[in-house]
């Protein structure tokens, strides 16, 4: 018997959810921020807390101050990372997760330590020309 055939969402529907097959989709760019190197790193390190440009880019080896300023507003656009500037002399920028950054980070790091748990088995399956 065949399964039944689903109703098509509705437009209003599709709109409140996103599409993320849909080349206009917004949710793209979320998609882009959480799931690029550095935006899936910084989530990962800020779920250990608040912390300081400088102790994310000593905690993120290999990311350059611009990259990880870049990430950090992208971040904090979506609403995922909360930049709180103190006026005090030198500046002082603390950096954490929002509650939804907080969800959001957890699956993150959900997919990275699934990676990394099967790394052998994703190196044995890769091409050898990579």
């Amino acid at each position: 018997m065949p399964a039944p055939r689903r109703k098509p969402a509705s437009l209003s529907a599709k709109m409140q959810r996103g599409d993320l097959m849909a080349e206009a989709c917004p949710s793209r760019d979320v998609l882009r921020h959480l799931t690029a190197r550095w935006g899936v790193l910084v989530m990962i390190a800020l779920l250990q807390g608040t912390q300081r440009f400088s102790e994310l880019r000593r905690r993120i080896s290999g990311v350059s101050e611009r990259m990880l300023a870049e990430t950090l507003q992208a971040l904090e656009g979506d609403g995922m990372v909360l930049r709180v500037a103190h006026k005090v002399v030198p500046p002082h920028v603390d950096y954490s997760l929002t509650p939804l950054g907080h969800e959001a980070a957890k699956k993150v790091r959900a997919l990275a330590d699934w990676i990394e748990c099967n790394m052998p088995r994703i190196a044995e399956a890769q091409t050898p020309d990579r």
